[in-house]
């Protein structure tokens, strides 16, 4: 297959425009597979059409009915992203949640013959919640391996850094996944991305199309008794 029939692609992550949160990112995808059901429906119900204008109707109208759930599901997880509460909060060992994400995905690499490669060192343990910060592993992994084409490798990479950690993930990008940039995995990594910067991490998507790399930077992830204390000094600073 030549390569001017593949799909163009992107660095894997809906661009969000400077000034604009996801979740109103997302809202704003969600009008065009809106706007094109409301279309086709019209269309439909404007008279009398052939049987077999009738099945393109509904094959379309199922088409943007299905990229209109999965948007709706990124825009309900992340309306559902909370801090840590404070109680939950206690050191972790990064490195030894990095380890157990990645065995857990073993299988799904081994399935796709992708290399999954894993380096890391002991890293300080960091306050944070032990289950948030394994969602946010293994959601960000997943994520990456559903983006490394068939046949290529994913390497993560975790380092001490800043009292904290360092994450790096690399992969081999494969041509751009159906309705991209808003295809599940693509969202999965914007979820991904904004549960770690809610929590304070550090986050950076470069590299190229070709071999797109992550970068996190993980120190004592915020409780909610932080993310209340900043929001109502921000509120005092406004009203001063």
């Amino acid at each position: 297959m030549s390569s001017a029939s593949q799909p163009a692609r992107a660095l894997p992550a809906p661009a969000i425009p400077a000034g604009r949160t996801p979740l109103a990112h997302l809202l704003h995808a969600l009008n065009q597979p809106l706007t094109g059901l409301q279309c086709s429906l019209e269309l439909g119900a404007a008279g009398p059409q052939r049987s077999e204008q009738y099945v393109r109707i509904l094959r379309e109208g199922l088409e943007l009915t299905g990229r209109m759930r999965v948007l709706v599901e990124a825009i309900r997880e992340l309306t559902e992203l909370k801090p840590a509460a404070e109680g939950e909060m206690e050191p972790v060992a990064v490195d030894t949640l990095v380890r157990a994400a990645v065995d857990d995905l073993v299988p799904v690499a081994e399935a796709k013959r992708v290399r999954l490669g894993l380096a890391f060192q002991t890293v300080p343990p960091v306050a944070a919640s032990r289950s948030q910060l394994n969602s946010l592993l293994f959601r960000t992994f997943e994520s990456a391996l559903s983006l490394t084409r068939e046949g290529g490798d994913l390497r993560i990479s975790c380092d001490p850094a800043d009292s904290g950690a360092r994450l790096e993930l690399t992969w081999s990008a494969g041509p751009a996944p159906a309705n991209s940039p808003f295809s599940p995995a693509e969202l999965g990594l914007l979820v991904a991305q904004a549960g770690w910067q809610q929590a304070g991490a550090e986050w950076s998507l470069e590299g190229d199309v070709g071999r797109p790399k992550i970068m996190i930077g993980i120190s004592a992830l915020r409780s909610s008794s932080v993310s209340s204390s900043s929001s109502s000094s921000s509120g005092q600073e406004k009203r001063a």
